[in-house]
């Protein structure tokens, strides 16, 4: 299904236009794109455990190796994965259904931020930079997270269903720098696997990654980081510069 993206609002985040932040604008991204699982919120244990689950209830072994092997895949990517190494026969759109729908009972009792990133996120939105929302989960998990939120914080919403191409393909990225109405060059992504770097490098975006459950080897234009603790709005062109360490 083509990418439908919402229309980005014309209103800061925060509530104030950038002008209103002070400082130089030029020290600013024009946007942040934000990758969700892994990176915004901490819920690849949820996706994990009911990986878990599913395949068990089929009388099949889930290996840590297995799980970590879907980690910023395309939600139905993963469920084919599924389909032809364990003995689960639903249809890859079932599994889907399944998994995303333990998901978001497990969103619905506790919403694990992942350190420094709802501190960065809510900093952005106080100085008027635009944050994109760029996953691929699909919408039903999206919309009972950011229902979870002010209204607003995101100015436009990408989802794994909405594109025809999901990671490592530009085409989630692209979509969200287009709705934003912003160069993507001018954009600052972050991601925590890699085939979520991948997709945003291919883009054409500056590429922060934060390896969470899986290791993200070295590639030409990303940069590395331990956590988003500590990591400023105005910090970000800085870390993603081809002089930065």
């Amino acid at each position: 299904m083509s990418a439908t993206p919402s229309t980005p609002s014309t209103e800061a985040v925060g509530g104030a236009p950038p002008s209103a932040a002070g400082g130089d604008p030029h020290e600013l991204p024009a946007a942040v794109l934000w990758d969700m699982d892994g990176t915004l919120v901490d819920t690849e244990p949820y996706w994990i455990e009911q990986e878990h689950r599913l395949v068990e209830r089929f009388g099949g072994t889930w290996t840590e190796a297995d799980a970590h092997s879907l980690v910023g895949n395309p939600l139905l990517v993963s469920a084919e994965y599924i389909r032809a190494h364990t003995p689960v026969t639903l249809t890859p759109l079932e599994i889907v259904d399944e998994l995303q729908s333990g998901v978001i009972a497990a969103l619905s009792r506790r919403l694990p931020w992942r350190p420094g990133a709802r501190e960065l996120l809510a900093e952005l939105g106080d100085l008027g930079v635009p944050c994109a929302l760029v996953t691929m989960s699909w919408r039903p998990m999206v919309d009972a997270l950011v229902a979870t939120l002010p209204d607003g914080v995101f100015a436009a919403i990408v989802t794994g269903d909405e594109v025809t191409r999901g990671k490592p393909d530009p085409e989630p990225y692209l979509t969200a720098a287009a709705a934003l109405g912003v160069d993507i060059g001018d954009c600052v992504a972050i991601e925590d696997s890699s085939t979520g770097s991948a997709s945003a490098l291919a883009a054409g975006a500056r590429t922060i990654v934060v390896p969470h459950v899986v290791a993200v080897p070295p590639a030409d234009g990303l940069f590395h980081r331990k956590t988003l603790e500590g990591l400023r709005a105005r910090d970000l062109l800085a870390a993603t510069a081809p002089s930065a360490p």
